[in-house]
């Protein structure tokens, strides 16, 4: 007789509509902040109120595409706006310090994409400042707020597996050999393990911690960024994870976490579907996430996220909390270093 479940439990997220409504600022409307918008505009009770951005001809083709109020003329007078209850930082990974401590120093909320830093120390600073500031402060790490991973998670915690003995998962596309490509300049942060090693490795460390012990290797870019990586770790409790991600090559994008008594396989692309598999044996049990919202839509559920924390005095997620940012430019860190990659920024 099959182990397998008849069904599985409901996730338990911040609602998309019905809850609390922050006015959101934008800084540096490129393509991931259009995204972030879209999503909020066809999901969510949230408001953008205000954007600006270094080419005024960008924030008002912004404001004009998502009916934004007010398009302000520096990025200093958005922190200050009156009408701004949290900032969304979209600039590019170098600035994020920057815009991230200019809106803490304003006194506002503060949605940072990810990474929140090119480096562990850019985090500390950027999260020590927060507390001090008494503010809330997120990185934008949307994925782990989507309920197919809160799901996840909530399987994990119950024991639906059992232990977990393995964590895989991978992320990576062939951007070609063109060196003015933002993702091989040094100079805009670019590299694999920044722009999509982020998602595996986040996605390992929230399960598994983080490693004892590990091994790295990898190789470089022309331009001295790192375009692919592989990362071997030993956890606690004699648990192994496999990371890889590449800029170069396109690997599986999938996702997969082994327990003593079943598996979750999360297809590709792990880090933006809606749906994963539960495991046993040769038996399979589908899940889908119920709310339809799929791709990048699903970077409503972070900012609904993040309202329900504003609004019940949280200054930090629960979900992704500071220390889970830093480990992962930790692990980062480590790797780029041993692969020689160059200086950012």
């Amino acid at each position: 007789m099959s182990r397998l479940p008849t069904s599985l439990p409901v996730p338990e997220f911040a609602p998309l509509r019905g809850g609390p409504v922050l006015r959101w600022g934008v800084i540096a409307p490129g393509n991931i902040a259009r995204q972030f918008a879209t999503g909020l505009r066809r999901h969510t009770d949230q408001r953008i109120t205000a954007v600006a951005s270094r080419s005024p001809e960008r924030a008002a083709a912004f404001a004009d595409e998502f009916a934004v109020d007010r398009v302000l003329a520096s990025y200093e007078a958005l922190v200050a706006d009156r009408e701004v209850d949290i900032v969304y930082v979209a600039s590019p990974h170098t600035q994020h310090r920057e815009h991230a401590l200019l809106a803490i120093a304003a006194g506002k909320h503060v949605l940072v994409e990810k990474p929140i830093g090119i480096s562990a120390a850019e985090a500390r600073e950027i999260t020590d400042a927060a507390h001090a500031a008494g503010v809330y402060l997120l990185e934008a790490m949307w994925t782990r707020f989507q309920p197919k991973t809160v799901l996840i998670h909530r399987l994990i915690v119950d024991d639906a597996i059992g232990a977990v003995r393995e964590v895989e998962a991978s992320l990576g596309f062939a951007f070609g050999a063109d060196a003015s490509h933002r993702i091989l300049d040094p100079a805009l942060g670019g590299g694999a393990l920044l722009d999509l090693g982020v998602y595996p490795i986040a996605f390992i460390l929230a399960i598994l911690g983080d490693a004892e012990a590990g091994e790295i290797r990898g190789r470089l870019a022309s331009t001295g960024v790192d375009a692919h990586a592989v990362l071997m770790g030993q956890h606690a409790d004699g648990a192994f994870s496999r990371m890889s991600t590449s800029l170069d090559a396109r690997n599986s994008n999938r996702a997969t976490i082994v327990g003593e008594r079943a598996r979750i396989e999360v297809p590709s692309a792990f880090h933006e579907v809606n749906e994963f598999d539960f495991v046993v044996d040769d038996d399979r049990l589908r899940w889908v996430d119920p709310t339809g919202v799929a791709g990048s839509d699903a970077l409503a559920f972070q900012a609904v996220a993040a309202a329900a924390d504003i609004a019940a005095g949280r200054t930090e997620s629960s979900l992704h909390p500071h220390a889970a940012s830093i480990a992962v430019l930790e692990v980062i860190d480590s790797a780029r270093a041993t692969l020689g990659a160059v200086s950012l920024g």
